[in-house]
């Protein structure tokens, strides 16, 4: 939706590097997501290298806008409105009725008092509480902290190319140590055993780190090689900063 956007915004001489920089992913993706555009009859182009989008795209920018606003509205009006009470973990006492300050750490909230200095967004409990606990806030002001995340894909070889015995395993417990961990493959499952490593998620993964970080909690993927294309794709798609580490034991 993005780049059809910018292409009906700039065209028609659009740049794709343009493009890329206002929609935050390559060159290469844009291109990609064009001729896409172009298969389905959304945008078309000339021998100029100039650009168009057709009548049916702005029809589809105009039923994603649609579309988009309900879901805004869904959000802010159905969702946002009743969920008046957050859940969060005591990283020390406190008592029912007291102001404590919000922070985001290793995906969850926790909730302290909030004389810190950390304490950009703020809360007041509904009831008492001991430190590790669970305790609802209600009346949340300000805005809670959250680091920016990134995926490490650390890429092992399939079974036909050795599979885990072709693995750096020393190389993988370094990218892997102190971040949760996720497994594509069983390629990617026996390495990570054999380099004793305790999977966070082994089902799921993509979607799981992906909710990762939107929670701002870095993690490593463990995938087999052709886990990973699709893979980036779907981190490009929700804007998830990622770099990839091919652990075959011949490229270390």
């Amino acid at each position: 939706m993005q780049v059809l956007v910018e292409v009906a915004a700039l065209q028609p001489k659009i740049r794709q590097r343009e493009v890329a920089d206002r929609v935050g992913v390559t060159p290469q993706a844009v291109s990609e997501h064009l001729k896409e555009l172009a298969t389905d009859g959304y945008v078309k182009f000339d021998k100029r290298g100039q650009y168009e989008v057709t009548k049916a795209g702005i029809e589809l920018i105009i039923e994603w806008t649609n579309e988009l606003n309900k879901y805004i509205r869904f959000v802010t009006e159905d969702v946002v409105g009743k969920v008046a009470v957050w859940t969060a973990i005591a990283e020390e006492d406190v008592s029912k009725g007291t102001t404590v300050g919000l922070k985001m750490r290793d995906g969850f909230l926790y909730a302290f008092h909030s004389d810190s200095d950390e304490s950009r967004a703020r809360g007041i409990t509904i009831g008492d509480a001991r430190t590790g606990d669970d305790v609802g806030v209600e009346h949340l002001s300000g805005i809670i902290p959250m680091d920016r995340a990134h995926v490490t894909i650390a890429v092992v070889p399939r079974v036909q190319r050795g599979g885990s015995a072709a693995v750096d395993l020393e190389g993988l417990r370094r990218i892997a140590a102190g971040k949760p961990v996720a497994i594509l493959g069983l390629e990617a499952l026996v390495s990570a055993r054999k380099a004793g490593i305790l999977p966070l998620m082994q089902y799921g993964a993509a979607e799981g780190v992906i909710e990762a970080a939107f929670r701002g909690l870095s993690t490593v993927v463990v995938a087999v090689d052709e886990a990973v294309p699709p893979l980036i794709a779907n981190l490009m798609s929700h804007d998830i900063s990622y770099e990839s580490v091919d652990l075959s034991a011949g490229n270390q």
